[in-house]
């Protein structure tokens, strides 16, 4: 099978990002870009890639949901004992990237990775319906399992057990938080000479502001 995309390519110029547009701060400009896709339509506009570096030494990505960004950093929740999990247990290091196609947008971001209080995991699983918080139970993430009747009967099981009772957060699930240590932001510009800015954290937490090279 071949399928020759050579001449799959679009324009792109609905945008710019100019060096007066570097914020100070890098959490600023990406709620500045977060909120402008949101307004203009983006679908999950918290939608992220997530790669962590396999115990088997490859990378891998995944797309997960971005639940809060504060000022230290990326929230996510996740099994801690899935694939992803052990990876991030192993080797803290870690990028996400977002893909904003509606305004031509990309924001990619690396940085350290480390789980948030319990108390705060809790109080976002309460948060969550409780079709979702069965879900947690009934699926131990990554593990290869028999069949989709298997999932199944999982968690019809979790339904009896916690049938009109209060649904506990799983000690395995909560939530992670990325601190980066640089953020890029990517604007699609015509001719493919794309604006890039990059923020990189110093040693005495102010952020140097890079312009590069498409």
């Amino acid at each position: 099978m071949e399928n020759d995309l050579s001449n799959s390519r679009k324009a792109y110029s609905k945008s710019e990002l100019s060096d007066a547009d570097a914020l100070e701060n890098p959490i600023e400009l990406f709620q500045k870009w977060y909120f402008e896709v949101d307004e203009f339509g983006g679908t999950e506009t918290n939608a992220m890639t997530i790669a962590t570096i396999g115990l088997d030494g490859f990378p891998k990505s995944r797309v997960v949901l971005m639940k809060k960004y504060t000022w230290e950093g990326f929230i996510f929740y996740s099994n801690y004992s899935s694939e992803k999990g052990k990876s991030i247990e192993n080797n803290p290091n870690v990028c996400l990237s977002f893909f904003w196609e509606t305004l031509e947008r990309q924001v990619i971001i690396k940085g350290y990775v480390e789980k948030i209080a319990e108390n705060l995991s809790d109080g976002y699983f309460e948060s969550r319906p409780d079709g979702s918080k069965l879900g947690a139970w009934a699926s131990n993430q990554s593990e290869v399992v028999p069949s989709r009747k298997y999932l199944d009967d999982r968690l019809k099981e979790f339904e009896q057990k916690f049938n009109n009772k209060e649904i506990p957060r799983p000690a395995y699930w909560g939530g992670y938080i990325v601190k980066p240590i640089s953020i890029e932001f990517w604007q699609g510009r015509p001719n493919r000479m794309h604006d890039r800015i990059k923020y990189t954290l110093q040693e005495n937490f102010d952020w140097k502001i890079e312009r590069l090279a498409p």
